[in-house]
């Protein structure tokens, strides 16, 4: 530049370069410093043809002078869903040194190796991936030392429109089954005082009704039945575990009758026909003690009745077990051929809705002054018969086939490697649970929709027949109109009678004036 004004006179080269340098109105760059750079620019990068892109090299350099200023107003970061839950998951990778110092103390943990449950699970093409299995397992561990769960284990994940459930059964604590069980009693309805000013018998009352809701059969008690375990739930590992309600025979009922895919909000409505008696989390509740109770097995002999086996009274169902110390390895080959080597350890749930049946008909109240009663409300007592379902540790062979559809598959995770196969089954009526079978360990999980099978097409149940507004009786009934014939024997009678009592009257008004 300074070569180009040098041709020029030194005066009039001094006077175009302080032209050049003079600073723009609209900013502090001057022409001069703007050319120079840009020369630098060419020179330095080599550009051919630089006549021809000279007008964008220009835009990039003052491009450049700008991009290291920060304006006032700044843009706010756009922290995507993954990196949230990134951030909520780094908790899990971090652990208290205290819980270090715990474990090191206890022999025996509450959960179960979830990376060799992985393991056999990919083995029989099952599972949620490693990585995925083992963010649950964290997740699994938190909540234990959180609540302090004696044990705890993975169910399994139930799948949802809008977000997915992980679900964790655990056992409840020494003290919660007492305390759970006061809070699910219903309080006593307050009596209305009564009024003796609305105590007027009616000269014709209105017709009563007939009509008797059905009765509901009571909540199994915290720690048996249907609520034997507690269930956690959360959406993702990281994110807090929520505790389910326990379950009632009529949300278990219902669950039977409908059919609905779950949302991922456990605080939303059930709509369907007919109305479930809760929310989402009631109906989840549900829909896990009826898979539990029907796809919870494992090998023949592992599990053996309990102390209350040797109790006197055989009617009562067996809903105990415990470990059988000499149980002895079951060969691969055998279980996956045979379902009669394995057993249901869960119990069944009956038709009433519980696991137990109760006779609704009487009441607490009733049961407990048996005694004092008479032989009429024994009689009637007696004549219901009560409901009887498989019993506890019941081979699978026993199970019924319906919709013409074998209710479990069994295979071979390989035929390769014979020596290192596990016996694989898969649950039929309730697709997505598995179970797989090692020697002495086994598993059960369930990973799908929730939903049973119930053939190729579903038909909602229909609304019951109405209910008659009233009796028919003769004091309702419209009598028939009287023909000619008869009103004029009528008519005559009722002359005969009103001439007769005239007679009469005539003839004692004669005696009155004798």
């Amino acid at each position: 530049m300074d070569n180009v004004l040098g041709r020029r006179d030194c005066r009039d080269a001094e006077v175009f370069k302080a032209f050049l340098m003079k600073d723009s109105t609209k900013s502090n760059r001057n022409l001069y410093e703007h050319l120079t750079q840009l020369l630098i620019k060419v020179i330095d990068e080599h550009t051919e043809n630089a006549v021809d892109v000279v007008e964008e090299m220009s835009r990039d350099v003052k491009r450049a002078l700008f991009s290291g200023i920060k304006g006032p107003l700044r843009e706010v970061p756009q922290v995507s869903s993954a990196e949230l839950l990134t951030e909520q998951q780094r908790t899990l990778f971090s652990q208290p040194e205290e819980v270090v110092a715990q474990e090191d103390e206890m022999g025996e943990t509450a959960l179960p190796n979830v990376s060799e449950i992985a393991f056999y699970l990919e083995q029989a093409e099952v599972g949620l991936g490693r990585e995925e299995m083992q963010r649950i397992f964290l997740a699994l561990k938190h909540l234990v030392d959180s609540e302090g769960l004696p044990r705890c284990r993975l169910w399994g994940k139930i799948l949802g429109i809008e977000s997915n459930y992980i679900v964790a059964e655990a056992e409840y604590r020494e003290g919660e089954e007492e305390q759970e069980s006061i809070e699910d009693q219903p309080a006593e309805e307050e009596k209305e005082p009564e009024n003796p000013e609305n105590e007027q018998v009616e000269a014709d009352p209105l017709p009563q009704s007939i009509y008797k809701p059905q009765l509901d059969a009571p909540k199994e008690a915290i720690g048996t039945g249907a609520n034997k375990f507690a269930y956690y739930v959360c959406k993702e590992p990281g994110l807090p575990w929520i505790k389910l309600p326990s379950v009632s025979p009529a949300q278990i009922n219902t669950a039977r009758q409908i059919r609905k895919f779950f949302t991922g909000n456990l605080e939303s409505p059930v709509v369907s026909y007919p109305p479930f008696p809760g929310n989402e989390s009631n109906y989840l509740r549900a829909q896990i003690a009826r898979i539990s109770a029907g796809t919870q097995v494992s090998p023949q002999g592992f599990y053996q009745g309990g102390e209350e086996e040797d109790d006197e009274e055989d009617e009562i169902p067996r809903d105990s077990f415990e470990v059988n110390p000499d149980f002895e390895d079951i060969p691969v080959s055998e279980m996956a051929e045979s379902l009669s080597t394995w057993v249901h350890h869960v119990q069944h749930i009956l038709q009433q809705g519980r696991c137990t049946w109760v006779n609704i008909a009487v009441k607490p109240d009733e049961e407990s002054n048996e005694d004092e009663e008479g032989d009429e409300n024994e009689e009637e007592s007696e004549e219901v018969e009560p409901e009887v379902g498989p019993a506890l540790l019941t081979p699978l062979s026993q199970d019924a086939e319906m919709f013409n559809t074998s209710p479990w598959s069994s295979k071979v995770s390989t035929i390769l490697t014979f020596q290192h196969a596990i016996a694989v089954l898969r649950s039929n009526l309730w697709p997505g649970a598995f179970a797989y079978a090692c020697g002495k360990k086994f598993e059960n999980i369930y990973i799908g929709w929730g939903l049973k099978y119930v053939g190729e097409v579903y038909s909602p149940p229909i609304p019951p027949p109405p209910l008659m507004e009233y009796q028919n009786g003769p004091e309702i009934t419209e009598g028939l109109d009287p023909t000619p014939e008869e009103e004029q024997a009528l008519k005559e009678d009722l002359e005969e009678q009103q001439a007769a009592l005239e007679e009469a009257e005539a003839s004692e008004d004669d005696e009155d004036e004798d």
